[in-house]
């Protein structure tokens, strides 16, 4: 599958087949090392970690695995909402803590130096792959990590924004079509002009960038990767479809709803969290869709709001109430290995 002097070569894999960095618990510390010990690059999904617990996780994969493996932060984002602002977004939140019996009414805080700390525990931890969703840091960050030899990695839902990533100096780019399933990666422009479909969106970002391109959204299996492949990509990331394999930290009912889902119950919704982000429609997204409109907070702040709602309806079995994130193919969802899903992939692109 890897061609020589290949993004295989640069990422020190085998296959170029990376899970998708979900945040919130899915990427556990066996679904890391398995995708490593089966020959792509594991991905951590460290976006809403402290530094302290990233850090121990990376320890536990590390017992693992001798592979490489990356971890995926987020670019913070530092919105402003006054009192009034916030009071309001709480007030349409205010049936659903009191429907699960949530009596806590948050109230937003931004801790604004996590991101630092964050990376400087993956340069402690000798990570040899970060990328970044949501933005690109600061070029001397950059610099000062591929001075370690830390191969950096960023995100890019239009041809502009991964041209902006190359002049900023990552080694690679996340071409991430509109297919994908969770937050949009856009950071620059409307998220709506940034809708990409993959098969549009990869060969026109491998025409205008010269490092390599990694695909995204909607890719399951050996077709989608081959596919990817054929349009210019060096590797694909695929999220989605690790959801639902056995060593996935995804809910219960996560996980069941992607394997009974279809292709035309999925939305893109700034409802839980802020920021746009595809999803299975529930009665979350609807009521609030109808009701609140555009009175949400921005990113991160209404994804504090809706946190312990999330937290508390997965604990009582509402998943009317929580998250379900999900790409555009959830047909092609499985109930298998994460070392499985690699095997078939490189099976099937080999032989044909």
């Amino acid at each position: 599958m890897c061609k020589r002097h290949s993004v295989c070569d640069q990422l020190n894999i085998d296959y170029p087949v990376i899970p998708a960095g979900m945040a919130g618990g899915v990427t556990t510390p066996a679904l890391v090392s398995a995708v490593s010990n089966a020959g792509g690059l594991g991905n951590l999904g460290a976006g809403y970690m402290s530094p302290e617990a990233m850090v121990h996780t990376i320890k536990e994969i590390k017992k693992s695995t001798s592979r490489t493996f990356g971890v995926n932060v987020f670019v913070p984002q530092y919105p402003q909402a006054t009192d009034e602002e916030i009071a309001y977004a709480n007030k349409w939140l205010e049936p659903y803590r009191s429907e699960l019996g949530i009596e806590l009414t948050p109230t937003p805080k931004q801790d604004t130096s996590i991101f630092d700390k964050q990376v400087e525990a993956l340069m402690r931890e000798q990570v040899p792959v970060i990328s970044f969703t949501f933005g690109v840091p600061p070029r001397e960050m950059i610099n000062d990590l591929k001075k370690t030899g830390v191969v950096v990695i960023g995100t890019a839902t239009t041809v502009e924004e991964a041209i902006i990533n190359e002049e900023q100096g990552m080694d690679m780019v996340v071409a991430q079509g509109s297919e994908a399933g969770g937050h949009r990666g856009t950071f620059s422009g409307s998220f709506n002009q940034a809708m990409i479909g993959t098969m549009s969106l990869v060969p026109q970002v491998t025409d205008h960038v010269d490092i390599p391109v990694i695909a995204a959204g909607g890719i399951m299996d050996g077709r989608g990767v081959k596919a990817a492949l054929a349009l210019g990509a060096q590797a694909a990331q695929l999220g989605t479809a690790f959801v639902t394999c056995l060593e996935s930290g995804a809910k219960a009912q996560h996980k069941d709803a992607i394997l009974k889902t279809k292709e035309t119950d999925t939305v893109v919704t700034s409802v839980f969290s802020g920021k746009p982000a595809r999803g299975i429609r529930n009665t979350f997204i609807e009521e609030m869709e109808k009701g609140a409109g555009h009175n949400l907070l921005a990113y991160p702040l209404q994804n504090m709001l809706t946190k312990e709602i999330r937290k508390e309806a997965a604990s009582q079995n509402r998943p009317g109430y929580m998250s379900l994130w999900s790409g555009q193919s959830p047909r092609l969802s499985t109930r298998q290995s994460a070392s499985s899903i690699v095997e078939s992939i490189v099976s099937y692109v080999d032989s044909k």
